[in-house]
């Protein structure tokens, strides 16, 4: 059976470090006639609902966003680390020598492989860091204003005209008492002398009747 064939203490750690999943593997293992490809299979079926559970959570746009992050860092520290590598055994290569092995196609084939071993080991590191990952969205503070608050204040503030005239520097101020009447100066208020007179005949106070 497989529970005979295979290591699955090994496995499940594995499986919780690399993939965050939390699955009986033990319980799929004792099934009569369970394959590799079948636990490999169950294995890929509960990643990837567990990376579109958290798509939907976070919303498609921020997680691309995430794992394009991830995968950047992650490749450019591995590719470093390749690098470094490489010069490594550029060092040493001629040693090959020795053994009557042509240093140039020992080189190409020791560089193949860390490459290829460098590939595995970023799919697997990226897939770790994307199935441990956890965003904070910060939510903007509430400015603390309530709608009983602005309601007060719209019914404690007076009533402003609109001013019209672009040389006027202040607005005029309704009389609390009731709208303007034109033939009525009582009924006006204050009157700033850059606005227009509000008798309706297009001139500044200043020049109508508030001219001193």
């Amino acid at each position: 059976s497989y529970l005979d064939q295979w290591d699955i203490r090994t496995l499940n750690d594995e499986t919780q470090a690399t993939l965050a999943l939390n699955v009986a593997i033990s319980d799929w293992a004792k099934e009569e006639g369970i394959a590799d490809q079948e636990i490999l299979d169950r294995l890929k079926d509960h990643s990837n609902r567990k990376m579109a559970e958290k798509s939907a959570n976070y919303g498609v746009e921020l997680f691309r966003m995430a794992e394009k992050s991830i995968l950047l860092q992650i490749l450019d520290q591995q590719w470093k680390e390749h690098l470094l590598y490489l010069d490594h055994l550029r060092q040493g290569i001629n040693l090959r020598a020795y053994a009557q092995r042509d240093p140039l196609n020992e080189y190409k084939r020791e560089a193949f492989n860390l490459f290829d071993a460098m590939l595995i080991n970023v799919r697997k590191v990226v897939t770790g860091a994307l199935a441990n990952l956890e965003i904070q969205v910060e939510q903007s503070p509430q400015s603390g204003i309530n709608d009983d608050v602005v309601a007060e204040y719209e019914r404690s503030s007076p009533e402003v005209e609109p001013n019209l005239d672009n040389n006027a520097s202040r607005p005029m101020v309704r009389n609390s008492k009731g709208n303007i009447d034109p033939n009525n100066p009582a009924s006006w208020g204050k009157v700033p002398r850059n606005a227009l007179c509000p008798c309706g005949s297009g001139k500044k106070f200043k020049h109508c009747h508030g001219k001193i």
